[in-house]
């Protein structure tokens, strides 16, 4: 048996391995449902002394369970709150130790499923057709079929999916012609790189491609195609170069970028050969493209090297940041992006810990997750927690060494899931090695217990903050009733650093008077921006400052965004100073929004209670 480490499964993982997975289901967008038929290829852990399969299910509608075509007893069990229904598969006989069973289940997803989103022709852009989309982190692939839902278990996968629209998969396209079917047309692609279930992922809908780079493509709806390939193609093959150089060669074949309909209300996916990405990184600027980044650091942390349950999940986001800021560093030629970027995380950190608490168990690296709902849990803490403890070895050992470190961690744990302590155990054994005898006692210091498994914040290392604080400069002239800005003030800045200027802005003591707000606005550009993270941050302060020329902008801009990010904040800003339009707005727009989004704005606008 192998060890069980997950407490969010219910399968019984240690006695039963995924190996492979084929999917073969159909999406009928009419009854918003995915069904068909999976083939689990399951290799026995055990020598016959295993006599069910239990498999994690959620909210699904199972027919039949077979082996070899012969139906097999199966049992449903009771819902375990979050973690689902267990489907209980009986083999009277077991297997023998190393054999591979095959088992052929009828599923359909229902209009419980939370691995699916639906989206109307209405929250697309050209409104011309519906589209699909699916998220499946942390354990919601257990609503789209059973399976072992831990990313302690990796399978490879074949994907067939059958769609009146173009469909993209977590896969490699197997052909350019899918072939034409009753209900659509046939899209096939292959997964041949182990992957947790987590990561298996689907979209469909009016989709088209372009190149971006020597082996990317990004997928959009046909109106944001040209915008969207100027947005990634000038750096989307440095940031892989960059990735590779630090770690070793992409394993993935392709690297693409789904950018979602504008209704998409969160930030993205690091599915495998289709990064899920939301469609503000589409800014007209490029100054939002770093998120790529981080998903294509992804390709290393968190998929290719994956942490064996959601308790290590630090093991993906921090090492995911670290990579990022490293890569970042490179492509903007000048380290102190790493650290300007560090600085921002860390005032994340503060923000998240503070809302938690300082004592919470949330705020450790390595949180107990019996009993807890892996949603529930995610916070910023395990990106840049974990992001500083790797950093803190970084520079302990010192740049040259670890860079060293970093292929032959990655290397060694390809295709495979880890735990904190065997990460731990795999740091000392590398630099246990003689050569690294001049860093004995300095390791021998490394708290791990207390790294692990304290809560609040970690030591704060010192911060080159050369590219934050002229920010706060340009804050402070702000102040002064005679500065003169001029377009000079920030033409050298990234959006970041502007972003980081506005945000100090906005946390003056007092607002801005209404014609300085103006004044902001025009000659930095912003009211016009396409950025929608600077035009949504400028809004904010022209609202505090009560400018009510801005107001019909915040509207505009609230119908053609759909990310909650932005949306709830906006909605509950321009409900302070003119609730009327900001309801006229909601009801204008309400079915441009996702559902999730659509609910939390009728509670932040006081609508929920009123029905």
């Amino acid at each position: 048996m192998a060890p069980v480490r997950d407490p969010n499964t219910l399968s019984n993982y240690g006695e039963w391995q995924t190996k492979h997975t084929t999917a073969n289901l159909t999406l009928n967008f009419a009854d918003k449902c995915l069904h068909g038929s999976v083939l689990l290829e399951l290799e026995s852990l055990t020598d016959k002394a295993s006599t069910e399969i239990i498999l994690d299910s959620s909210y699904l509608a199972v027919s039949s369970v077979k082996l070899n075509a012969a139906p097999l007893p199966w049992e449903i069990k009771p819902r375990t709150k979050y973690l689902g229904s267990p489907v209980h598969i009986a083999l009277a006989d077991g297997a023998a130790k190393g054999a591979v069973v095959k088992l052929e289940i009828d599923v359909a997803t229902t209009g419980d499923c939370t691995a699916l989103q639906w989206l109307t022709p209405a929250q697309t852009s050209n409104k011309k057709a519906p589209f699909m989309f699916s998220q499946c982190q942390a354990i919601h692939a257990r609503s789209l079929f059973p399976c072992q839902d831990t990313p302690g278990v990796k399978s490879t996968y074949d994907f067939n999916i059958t769609s009146p629209y173009v469909v993209v998969a977590s896969g490699v396209p197997v052909s350019d012609a899918p072939q034409e079917t009753d209900g659509g047309k046939l899209y096939k692609f292959q997964q041949k790189v182990p992957i947790p279930s987590y990561l298996f992922a689907l979209a469909s809908g009016d989709i088209a491609t372009a190149p971006i780079g020597k082996r990317s493509s990004v997928a959009t709806g046909p109106n944001e195609l040209q915008a969207s390939q100027w947005e990634l193609e000038h750096d989307m093959d440095k940031f892989m170069d960059a990735a590779e150089k630090l770690v070793f060669p992409y394993k993935w074949g392709e690297y693409n970028v789904l950018v979602l309909p504008p209704s998409f209300p969160y930030g993205g996916m690091e599915n495998p050969i289709f990064t899920f990405a939301t469609p503000t990184i589409i800014s007209g600027d490029r100054q939002n493209v770093d998120v790529i980044a981080h998903e294509l650091a992804h390709s290393w942390s968190g998929n290719l090297v994956t942490s064996c349950s959601w308790e290590h999940f630090w093991l993906n986001e921090g090492w995911t940041m670290y990579l990022e800021r490293r890569i970042q560093a490179v492509v903007h030629n000048d380290d102190a992006h790493f650290d300007f970027s560090a600085i921002r995380g860390w005032t994340a950190l503060e923000e998240a810990i503070g809302e938690f608490g300082k004592d919470h168990e949330f705020t450790k690296l390595c949180i107990n997750h019996k009993d807890i709902d892996p949603d529930d849990a995610f916070s910023t803490v395990p990106y840049e927690k974990g992001f500083h403890f790797v950093w803190y070895l970084d520079r302990l050992v010192g740049r040259e060494n670890f860079d060293k470190f970093i292929p032959h961690y990655f290397g060694k744990w390809a295709t495979k899931s880890l735990d904190s302590f065997e990460f731990k155990d795999t740091f000392l054994d590398f630099f246990g090695a003689p050569e690294y005898k001049s860093l004995e006692d300095k390791i021998a210091w490394i708290d791990w217990e207390g790294r692990f498994f304290s809560t609040g914040l970690p030591p704060k290392p010192k911060f080159n903050t050369s590219l934050v604080d002229v920010c706060f400069e340009l804050a402070e002239k702000w102040k002064q009733k005679d500065f003169s800005p001029s377009t000079s003030d920030i033409s050298s800045w990234t959006g970041n650093q502007v972003l980081v200027f506005l945000n100090s802005v906005q946390e003056f003591e007092e607002p801005l008077a209404v014609e300085k707000s103006q004044l902001l606005g025009k000659v930095y550009g912003l009211s016009d921006s396409k950025n929608v993270e600077l035009k949504s941050q400028y809004y904010q302060i022209a609202m505090r400052a009560k400018d009510s020329s801005s107001y019909q902008g915040v509207a505009d801009l609230l119908g053609e965004v759909g990310r909650m990010k932005f949306v709830r904040t906006l909605f509950r800003s321009l409900n302070e100073v003119d609730r009327e339009l900001a309801l006229k707005t909601f009801e204008k727009n309400r079915d441009f929004y996702h559902p999730i989004c659509r609910q939390m704005v009728e509670k932040d606008l006081g609508l929920a209670e009123s029905k």
